[in-house]
């Protein structure tokens, strides 16, 4: 009588039955927020194979886009199987000041499981924009107030804060330019129709060294070794331009910490090999393995970073 109870208790209730049997027990679903091919994507694509074969079942990637990553944050949420995860990258940190109102609360719906990667994004300009450096680009955008004006992904993109944060602690005075997604925004950039836009380095690495795009700075700590020939804003004298993206796994509150002891483990394996850290690199990511209590730690210094920035920015989502 006691088994048929406890087993008609993890039925209605799997996760709780995840802290007395190992896991995973089946399939593992990965929950990506944004279309294919962007950054969340490709990162939990390059680890995928490695996780599902040192997790012993097979991981699911599920593209779930829409309202700038929390339609799938949503569905994660909602998740009670005790075998779905989210993948999300800096929107997370961005969303609770964009939205009104969230149809969850993060921090108390969600917890961190394992920090994945970084990277920095990079100031871009068309080869027609006469500066070629951080401070020709003040001294340019001071002199000429609202002439000069930068893409982005959409409003409240991270291409628009770091727009927006450039804009501020340089002083200038820069118009946005919206776009639906950063490869919009881009292809506008390389057209000509707008003189600067911060993108990720993967989405502008092969038209800098075509000489169809210029690289300004990236911001960060170091030099990104996809393009080591940038500088970083730092080195050009604006190191509070530390605009940087961020990746990792995140789970149902609900989920046992020793899933997520587990999780952290494994990505930080799978990130040390070197193959899979040289093919990251070259995709314009850091390998940033970190455990739950330091990508908890890394979301709350990120709050505090970017929600100043969209307040000021006035951002609201779409």
């Amino acid at each position: 009588m006691q088994r048929r109870d406890a087993l008609a208790l993890a039925a209605l209730f799997p996760t709780a039955a995840l802290a007395q049997a190992p896991w995973p027990q089946r399939p593992v679903r990965v929950i990506v927020p944004f279309g294919a091919g962007g950054g969340t994507d490709i990162i939990m694509r390059l680890i995928q194979p490695q996780l599902a074969e040192r997790l012993g079942q097979p991981v699911v990637i599920e593209n779930r886009p829409g309202g700038g990553g929390t339609i799938g944050s949503h569905a994660a949420v909602q998740a009670t199987d005790g075998h779905s995860l989210l993948a999300m990258d800096s929107s997370i940190s961005v969303n609770p000041f964009l939205h009104a109102r969230l149809p969850f609360d993060t921090e108390r719906d969600l917890q961190t499981l394992a920090m994945l990667a970084t990277a920095p994004v990079i100031l871009c300009a068309h080869p027609s924009f006469a500066p070629n450096s951080v401070a020709e680009l003040l001294a340019f955008a001071r002199a000429q107030p609202g002439r000069v004006n930068y893409a982005s992904g959409g409003n409240g993109a991270s291409t628009h804060l770091a727009g927006e944060m450039l804009r501020m602690v340089g002083g200038i005075d820069i118009v946005h330019v919206p776009f639906n997604g950063t490869a919009p925004g881009v292809a506008a950039l390389l057209a000509g129709q707008v003189q600067i836009m911060f993108a990720g380095i993967s989405s502008t690495r092969q038209h800098i060294e075509t000489g169809r795009l210029k690289g300004i700075a990236v911001t960060g700590d170091a030099r990104s070794p996809a393009l080591p020939a940038v500088p970083t804003f730092a080195e050009a004298g604006l190191p509070a331009m530390n605009a940087e993206t961020v990746w990792g796994l995140w789970a149902p509150a609900a989920l046992p910490a020793t899933v997520g002891e587990r999780v952290a483990r494994e990505g930080g394996a799978i990130l040390a090999m070197p193959e899979i850290a040289a093919r990251a690199v070259e995709l314009g990511f850091v390998p940033a393995a970190g455990s739950a209590a330091e990508y908890a730690a890394r979301f709350r210094r990120d709050l505090a970073t970017w929600g100043p920035i969209v307040r000021q920015s006035g951002a609201r989502a779409e």
